[in-house]
């Protein structure tokens, strides 16, 4: 598969609310995930430290709508934008989030996953 063709299909699967099954299906072996923000979690590395991340993440959120735009390929790299309306389980805090991700392709995989928040 081509960049384009995986960055088309992750991008269906997260419309279709499948962000886990996006992840298991391209996630390379040693996927490295970078987040813009400080913590347990802004690097981790490996399909398991992912499972976690994400499994923490929906214990720790409820999602009232989210929109998915993109993909924007460049080479081996791609750029989804999502949008999300969500509630912070532990606070109860109503938030807007803004994030794009930025997707590295080797090997018909994603080698690596870094975000960014607005």
């Amino acid at each position: 598969m081509s960049t384009q063709d995986i960055a088309n299909d992750l991008v269906a699967l997260c419309k279709a609310g499948k962000f886990d099954e996006a992840g298991e299906k391209y996630w390379a072996d040693d996927v490295l995930s970078v987040e813009a923000e400080p913590g347990d979690m802004a690097q981790m590395r490996g399909k398991e430290a992912l499972r976690g991340k994400g499994e923490w993440w929906t214990n720790a959120h409820e999602v009232h709508s989210s929109e998915v735009e993109g993909p924007y390929v460049n080479g081996d790299q791609f750029v989804v934008r999502f949008k999300m309306d969500l509630t912070q389980k532990e606070t109860g805090q109503r938030i807007q989030m803004d994030e794009v991700g930025v997707y590295t392709i080797k090997d018909g995989k994603i080698a690596e996953e870094r975000f960014f928040y607005g």
